[in-house]
């Protein structure tokens, strides 16, 4: 329908510029009632993102601050770094709730949803919560730190770390194994490095012919070739068993720990020179037969 037949039908242009006002005021409304709740919304998004990076600068700068004095302090590195890892975890859910308090985000809600996940959670994850126990045991009472040699569930090898859930040992041969802390907090714990000095006991075995005082004789003078080897206590030499073919000798010499291997193996060794040099004789299992006619 166009413009002649609108006047020829009685409309003038006063009633169309009133039937389009009210189109458009109608569309405006609805475009308004749309858009009104975003653009009251946007400065309080534009501000939880401000806080939001704002947060995660200052949590930066916190746990770098916090780094530093755990090192200047006298906790234990292990400790320091366990602890570390639960203030930054406790700093990001706090971030988190600061944030979705902005949003407007009714507080009942957030402890809601805080209370119902963790209960959860709990539920869902209470092997990886004794662990998260477990290395709170660990850090603070204390029976290992880093760099010790332990043995615990089997495994032997030096503490690199402490984390949330596992502790981190790497053996001899460079192979690294995470105990669970829950494992490891509730398991015996045998630390090798935990003291200053450390007694080596080693077992040899002469021949029953042989004079067992120049078999003494020679392990001493094999032990006082090390430097490594304390005086105070004195090395001692004992007869330890009576065994079926030969007698044994036990020897107990005491050293600084991080020598104890070197000590271990070089007596090993210069025993061995010593007893060829004394003509003493290590008997070895063999069997005698005897045939009469």
């Amino acid at each position: 329908m166009n413009y002649k037949t609108f006047m020829a039908d009685g409309l003038d242009t006063d009633a169309l510029s009133e039937i389009v006002t009210e189109e458009v005021t109608e569309a405006s409304s609805v475009f308004e009632s749309m858009i009104s709740p975003i653009r009251e919304a946007v400065p309080t998004i534009i501000l939880a993102i401000i806080c939001a990076i704002a947060g995660f600068i200052l949590i930066k700068i916190l746990l770098k601050i916090i780094g530093h004095g755990l090192k200047r302090s006298d906790m234990d590195g292990i400790a320091a770094g366990f602890l570390r890892s639960v203030i930054k975890i406790v700093l990001y859910v706090l971030l988190a709730v600061i944030i979705l308090s902005l949003l407007h985000v009714p507080m009942d809600s957030i402890i809601a949803v805080i209370v119902s996940s963790s209960m959860a959670v709990a539920l869902a994850l209470k092997d990886s919560l004794a662990n998260v126990a477990g290395g709170f045991i660990l850090s603070f009472a204390k029976p290992i730190k880093a760099g010790d040699i332990i043995e615990i569930d089997g495994s032997k090898g030096k503490v690199e770390s402490v984390g949330i859930l596992y502790t981190k040992i790497v053996t001899a041969d460079n192979v690294t194994v995470f105990v669970p802390n829950g494992v490891a907090s509730s398991s015996k714990i045998i630390n090798y490095t935990d003291k200053e000095t450390r007694r080596v006991d080693l077992r040899f075995t002469v021949d029953y012919e042989n004079d067992i005082d120049i078999a003494k004789k020679a392990i001493l003078q094999a032990a006082a070739s090390f430097e490594e080897i304390h005086t105070d206590p004195a090395p001692l030499v004992r007869v330890s068993a009576h065994q079926d073919s030969a007698v044994e000798l036990l020897l107990l010499v005491w050293t600084d720990t991080d020598n104890y291997w070197t000590v271990y193996h070089g007596l090993l060794e210069q025993v061995k020179k010593s007893f060829d040099n004394a003509g003493i004789v290590i008997p070895y299992p063999q069997l005698e037969i005897h045939q009469s006619n």
